[in-house]
Formats: structure tokens, sequence, C-alpha cells
């Protein structure tokens, strides 16, 4: 994709970013309950990712937010654990190179902070960022771990943050 920027989420963004979440579940026919639609952090990411330990990436193509993706320390994880949270892209961004930087950025950042590990959670609903998750290698796991509180969430994977060629899988 062409001239995209990637900067820390600002406190101007949380109705931009909040919509953007909300109708990409929307899009997907999505659970809206037991999920981050229904979460009410959804409303002020800023705030959110005031928390130590945690970062939200947020990229813009022409001054207009086009998507997110970010790291948090989910309550319960297992020690050096991080969660990969709010990976969203509005549609026009989608398959552009846009998102796999939000997701670089975004693991570079686990490393820097000291991560060992990266969890997430999601929906068969998204099954192309699945796929990509995939690609980032992460791997499937059988239960959640951690305490995120989206119960409806049915997709748990796992991704080591060493450094070694296989485990990046680029």
């Amino acid at each position: 994709m062409e001239n995209f920027i990637i900067r820390k989420v600002e406190i101007s963004d949380n109705e931009a970013l909040a919509r953007l979440i909300r109708d990409t579940f929307i899009e997907h026919q999505a659970p809206k309950e037991g999920t981050v639609y229904s979460d009410p952090t959804t409303a002020n990411l800023y705030g959110l990712f005031r928390k130590e330990g945690s970062v939200l990436w947020v990229g813009e193509v022409g001054g207009i937010i086009a998507g997110c993706c970010g790291i948090y320390p989910t309550e319960g994880l297992p020690a050096h654990f991080a969660e990969l949270v709010k990976f969203y892209l509005l549609p026009i961004a989608r398959g552009k190179g846009l998102g796999k930087a939000l997701m670089d950025q975004s693991i570079i950042s686990a490393k820097e902070m000291g991560y060992q590990n990266l969890y997430l959670e999601s929906l068969p609903e998204f099954s192309k960022a699945v796929n990509m998750y995939k690609k980032m290698g992460f791997e499937l796991l059988e239960r959640p771990l951690g305490n995120s509180g989206h119960s409806s969430c049915t997709l748990w994977m796992v991704r080591s943050l060493d450094d070694s060629p296989e485990a990046l899988n680029e």
C-alpha cells in the first residue's frame, strides 16, 4: 500500500477506532456479545493502552485511520506472555501490506518490552486474519489462556518471539 504511516494511538483516535472495530464485526457477521464489540474498553482505546507493557499501533492512509494492532498484558496470561490485540483493517487497506506492517511493529514492540510469547484470540468469521496469523508463526491452541473476558472467541493461538528464522516464519 502506498504512503501509509504507523504511529501510536492518540486520544483523538478513539471514535474512529471503535467504529472500525465494530464495523468489522458487522461486516463479517461475527458475534457481538462476549467479544471486543461489546467490550466497554473499545470506546476508549487510548485510555486502555496507557497500561504499562502495552502499545496500540494505528495505521493511516491519506490521513484516514485504516487499521490498528497492538500488544496488551492480559490478566491471567503465563509469565512473559502478552496478547496480540485489536488487529483490524478497513476493507480498502486489506491485502496491501498495512496489516503485516502493523503486526510486525507489534511483534517488535513485544520483544522490546521483554515478552517471550504472544497469544491471541479470534473467531472463525475472521478466517483471512487467522490465515495471516498462521503465516506469521502463530499456532492453534486447544483452549484459551488468560482472562480477556471475550468468551465468544473460539480460536486461540500462540507464537514464540524467539529470534530464530524458523520462529519468525518469514
